[in-house]
């Protein structure tokens, strides 16, 4: 079975804009509470999004969406918003270097979730290397 990896590209941009996310906020966070600063970053996504949307013609009727769909994207978008705040407070007290590896804990979370609750089914390999995510995560979350 042939299999499309332009998502791959789409996801190593994410994770080099997550990591810059992390490099940018440490440095922005300095002297500002943690909680405005996420407020004012939102803000910021918000904006940059909204123009995204509207000059490339993306643009719907939100009304006309599903209320299945407008659960679930509440539901994200409440969890992104908490994700935020926790990221925020941890920047804002520990090292970027120690706080990022530990948020990354979250592919070791999605693929429990995803085996849950989605049915996904990831092979003997790919349970090798969430393990090793999470062994590593651990090795730097308890180092002394």
């Amino acid at each position: 079975m042939v299999t499309s990896t332009g998502w791959f590209y789409w996801a190593l941009l994410s994770a080099v804009f997550a990591a810059l996310t992390a490099i940018f906020a440490k440095v922005g966070i300095q002297g500002v509470d943690s909680d405005l600063a996420t407020l004012i970053r939102t803000a910021i996504i918000i904006v940059v999004l909204s123009a995204f949307v509207a000059y490339t013609g993306k643009w719907a009727n939100p009304l006309e969406l599903s209320p299945k769909t407008w659960l679930f994207l509440g539901l994200s978008g409440l969890a992104t918003g908490a994700s935020w705040v926790c990221y925020f407070r941890a920047l804002k007290i520990g090292d970027a270097s120690k706080v990022a590896p530990v948020d990354k804990l979250s592919l070791v979370l999605v693929a429990v979730f995803a085996f849950t609750f989605l049915g996904e089914r990831p092979s003997l390999r790919e349970w090798s290397g969430i393990a090793m995510v999470a062994g590593g995560v651990l090795l730097l979350a308890f180092k002394r």
